[in-house]
């Protein structure tokens, strides 16, 4: 199958156990899905299971690489859509502002494809004036979002700020990166 290379980034946001679902349904649909952990997301879910289920290494080092070779250039150019979920205040701040400190941000920063970003965090932190800044600015840029959502936060909060639901994140990677044969 040609055009149907998607990066998934993962933060250290607690809906990365979504993106363990994101990235087994995407893998059955066909998508050919290679993800980048960022330090803190290995925190709350493991390598192995994006190993198993996208059937491809994980990057989440720069450092760690079994031979020489920019990883993260290699991959940012031969992929077609690039996923960050959960995308965190984190990750946006640091992509909005050219921050390039780690495997995800610095493949982020190198890929020049699509990229849809599934936010997820405390409602008062999407709320912020710089979050909101640094979605508008992205938005211009032609960032493409998917949520987030409303309903009970794992603080225990109410509000707007879950990360969507994996078959609207799915919808809208088919919306932007139809599988072709």
């Amino acid at each position: 199958m040609k055009n149907n290379k998607i990066i998934l980034g993962v933060t250290g946001g607690i809906a990365a156990y979504k993106s363990a679902d994101l990235c087994s349904k995407l893998t059955a649909a066909g998508y050919d899905v290679h993800v980048i952990m960022t330090a803190s997301a290995q925190q709350l879910i493991t390598q192995r299971c994006f190993q198993t289920l996208s059937r491809n290494p994980v990057i989440c080092s720069l450092w760690d690489v079994p031979e020489w070779k920019p990883e993260h250039i290699e991959l940012s150019e031969a992929a077609d859509l690039m996923v960050v979920a959960p995308c965190t205040a984190n990750f946006l701040g640091k992509y909005t502002h050219g921050i390039a400190d780690d495997a995800l941000t610095t493949t982020a920063l190198a890929f020049t494809g699509p990229m849809l970003l599934a936010p997820a965090m405390n409602s008062r932190m999407w709320a912020a004036p710089a979050v909101r800044e640094n979605c508008r600015i992205l938005t211009e840029r032609g960032v493409h979002f998917v949520g987030p959502g409303k309903g009970r936060l794992a603080c225990g909060d109410d509000g707007v700020g879950r990360m969507s639901e994996v078959p609207e994140i799915l919808e809208k990677i088919k919306q932007l990166l139809p599988l072709q044969d």
